[in-house]
């Protein structure tokens, strides 16, 4: 049987274009991700604060650094789940985003949590 890494944190995300607040004719997007993070460790977890890497399609990049996720600093024990939504404005109708999340486990080991590219881009029109 193999024994639990003791740190082991998935990020799954999934997003959604939010054409009532967007404008593309002055080159805004909106877009919302929700984010799913789950503690597959052996110990718990607290997320501390968060690091986002932005990029549009004209090679724009912005850095967001700040505690916790929308207010709060979740703690999960082993094989909880934290899942929360927030949004993006992009000047371009795709873009990606990546990061991590700076998390300290119960026995004071500090660690990141790495969250994977993904894609915010407009839907598909099929005519």
């Amino acid at each position: 049987m193999n024994a639990k890494k003791p740190h082991d944190i998935s990020v799954s995300v999934m997003t959604r274009f939010i054409d009532e607040q967007s404008m593309p004719q002055d080159g805004r997007y909106v877009f919302s991700y929700t984010v799913t993070i789950h503690n597959r460790g052996s110990i718990g977890a607290r997320l501390l604060s968060r690091h986002w890497v932005i990029t549009d399609a004209n090679g724009l990049i912005r850095e967001v650094r700040g505690d916790g996720v929308v207010g709060e600093q979740p703690h999960m024990r082993p094989g909880e789940g934290y899942e929360y939504t927030s949004g993006a404005v992009l000047e371009t109708a795709v873009g990606t985003m990546h990061g991590s999340y700076q998390m300290v486990a119960e026995d004071g080991t500090r660690f990141d949590a790495e969250i994977p590219e993904f894609v915010l881009s407009i839907p598909r029109t099929l005519h």
